[in-house]
């Protein structure tokens, strides 16, 4: 959400920044509508200066013993105006929240201009691809070869887009969550959340899902909303606070199932398990001072990184254009996963600094400055420490072995009980 009073300041920048989101000009008609709201205000402001006035001549009037009827009967009109007066700026001020809600945030400076993701710039590599001395496979041959990913089974349970998992690879696919988690939470310094995977449309609406990307969640029938990830719940801890400033950062992280629709999917990726209505997912959020959310963008990303790193998977990281920065992002890091069975990079976490769009959807502040009474909105920042499913993808493509079996990267061994290699059937 933006900050009305930036638009009143700088219309013409506000449109230019709209541009490099490829939207036309709209700060006229925002503030057509704003001078409109605020005239109705001090409109009914002046009817009640008069009505506060009228009052004390008629109660003047009355200790007098004068006629104070037409001093009523102007009081009484008054009224009146106002209550329609009301009525009129709250309607202005419901089409003005409706405006403003419907327009993406404002991009860093350092955000490259581009269409799509062919204009996004890489900014670093880690690791090299493995080589084989064999066709690599994807994932999804390997494990149905395996007999452990099944996706029939899905299907006949829930439809397309779901995936069954039997045996040691379900097992390593909670292994992967455990140990993500473990990291988080034992080296990075984030506390572990348990939240609800059903939220409500405020929480939806405050991390900038709704209105403007209903279609792709799924809704209950008594109204709630099914997470499309645990930053919903865990940025949505902060809705309507004032947090001690002394109390930033906070980081929290959580695994979650999450749930998707994938409205626009359409076609794309409908083999193996990349793009899933349900799957698993560690989420890391920061609730930061905006004078520290830079630093804390860099070191959430950091954070997801060291993941892929521990369990040894070749990754790049790439700074996304102004025409693939999601809505509500200001500045945004995709880290995408070297896949062998593809022979591309596929993302695996996005890490974003929102700044405060989300805190004034939320109403989420902090209490601060040089007196310690200034209020003002939080930063928010949400990134994929990483998603799970496709942390397994990565693992199998880039683990798999000439027999057909997986060995299991060394991070991943004490959950398994020191299980070393998936093996081929015999």
């Amino acid at each position: 959400m933006h900050d009305i009073r930036t638009i009143r300041a700088d219309g013409a920048g506000f449109d230019a920044a709209m541009a490099r989101r490829g939207l036309a000009p709209v700060a006229d008609a925002i503030l057509a509508l704003d001078a409109e709201r605020r005239g109705a205000l001090t409109a009914q402001q002046e009817r009640q200066a008069r009505r506060n006035q009228l009052a004390r001549e008629v109660g003047q009037g009355k200790r007098a013993g004068a006629d104070t009827a037409a001093l009523e009967a102007e009081a009484t009109a008054l009224r009146g105006e106002m209550e329609a007066l009301e009525q009129t700026a709250a309607g202005l001020d419901a089409r003005l929240h409706t405006m403003l809600a419907a327009l993406p945030n404002v991009l860093d400076a350092d955000v490259p201009d581009g269409a799509d993701e062919t204009a996004n710039a890489e900014v670093q590599r880690w690791g090299a691809p493995p080589v084989f001395d064999f066709a690599p496979r994807q994932h999804f041959e390997i494990g149905e070869a395996l007999g452990m990913m099944d996706f029939a089974a899905a299907a006949k349970l829930a439809g397309a887009r779901f995936s069954v998992l039997r045996g040691p690879l379900a097992r390593l696919e909670r292994a992967l969550g455990q140990f993500m988690l473990d990291l988080h939470t034992g080296e990075h310094g984030y506390t572990e959340c348990s939240v609800p995977s059903l939220v409500n449309d405020a929480a939806v609406f405050g991390t900038n899902q709704l209105p403007k990307f209903a279609e792709d969640l799924f809704r209950t029938t008594d109204g709630r909303w099914l997470i499309p990830t645990a930053e919903v719940p865990l940025t949505n801890l902060a809705a309507g606070e004032i947090l001690p400033e002394k109390s930033l950062p906070w980081r929290l992280t959580a695994l979650t199932d999450c749930f998707r629709s994938e409205a626009g999917a359409a076609g794309r990726d409908t083999a193996g398990m990349l793009r899933q209505h349900q799957f698993r997912k560690v989420e890391l959020v920061s609730i930061a001072h905006p004078d520290a959310s830079d630093a804390e963008h860099e070191r959430m990303t950091r954070c997801a990184e060291q993941v892929l790193e521990r369990l040894g998977v070749p990754y790049r990281r790439m700074l996304l254009c102004s025409g693939d920065t999601g809505f509500g992002a200001a500045k945004t890091f995709d880290i995408e996963v070297w896949l062998p069975g593809q022979g591309a990079f596929r993302e695996i976490s996005s890490c974003s600094n929102t700044r405060a769009f989300q805190a004034r959807r939320m109403n989420a502040r902090f209490r601060g400055g040089p007196d310690g009474k200034a209020v003002a909105p939080v930063h928010t920042l949400n990134g994929s420490g990483v998603a799970v499913g496709r942390a397994l993808i990565a693992v199998i493509e880039n683990f798999q072995t000439a027999s057909g079996g997986i060995a299991v990267p060394q991070a991943l061994r004490p959950y398994l009980g020191g299980l070393s290699e998936i093996a081929a059937p015999a």
